[in-house]
């Protein structure tokens, strides 16, 4: 598996597959880190690990399905990728790239979806609303990316307890924590070829 890690900002999630491929419990290469931002922390992540980098703004082209898309493609196509993994990308991946990785785009996120997902539901945003809803237990969630947002099938959930008198940022390093830890294992998965998407329920095989 060549992976392709897509980043916005200090890049943990990414640091964490990174080290998980260096490890070897990880067993995939990393092609490319790409960010929508130049500033982002993820790409001196990846160049601390040798990893190519490349920023591609969608905001500097015309439409997300034309230029955009195409140039996408493009950097995929010349780093060899075969499969995509978000880690704190926050922009929406173009409908054809969708299509032609299908089944093949993972992102993380720090709800148990389909509860706080959506538009607009990311990082701080999504513990604030689960402590100001009360709920006693939130998560993390590994899914397959489809044509909106954060509903793709689910591969991978693991619970986070909310405790009584939280603050995000408490609640936030809570989920982080099984972040690193959930999504190369998830990965992992994939790359062992252990992981049936059928339809909407996805299939780990248990062997091994």
């Amino acid at each position: 598996m060549r992976l392709a890690l897509f980043a916005s900002g200090g890049g943990s999630n990414a640091e964490a597959i990174l080290r998980a491929i260096k490890s070897g419990t990880l067993p995939a290469e990393a092609a490319v880190v790409i960010s929508n931002k130049a500033t982002a922390g993820a790409l001196k992540r990846a160049e601390r690990h040798g990893v190519p980098t490349v920023v591609l703004d969608p905001r500097c082209y015309k439409g997300m399905d034309g230029q955009y898309a195409s140039r996408l493609a493009q950097v995929l196509g010349e780093h060899g990728a075969d499969f995509i993994a978000l880690a704190g990308y926050l922009r929406k991946i173009p409908s054809s790239i969708v299509e032609q990785y299908r089944n093949r785009i993972v992102n993380v996120h720090p709800s148990l979806l389909p509860a706080f997902g959506g538009g607009g539901f990311y990082g701080r945003r999504v513990h604030e609303a689960v402590i100001e809803h009360g709920v006693r237990w939130t998560g993390v969630t590994i899914h397959i990316v489809d044509e909106a947002y954060d509903t793709g099938p689910i591969v991978l959930q693991e619970p986070v307890p909310v405790m009584q008198g939280d603050a995000p940022e408490d609640l936030a390093a809570r989920v982080l924590a099984v972040e690193h830890r959930l999504y190369p294992h998830a990965l992992a998965l994939f790359a062992k070829g252990r992981v049936h998407i059928e339809g909407r329920r996805v299939r780990i095989d248990l062997r091994g």
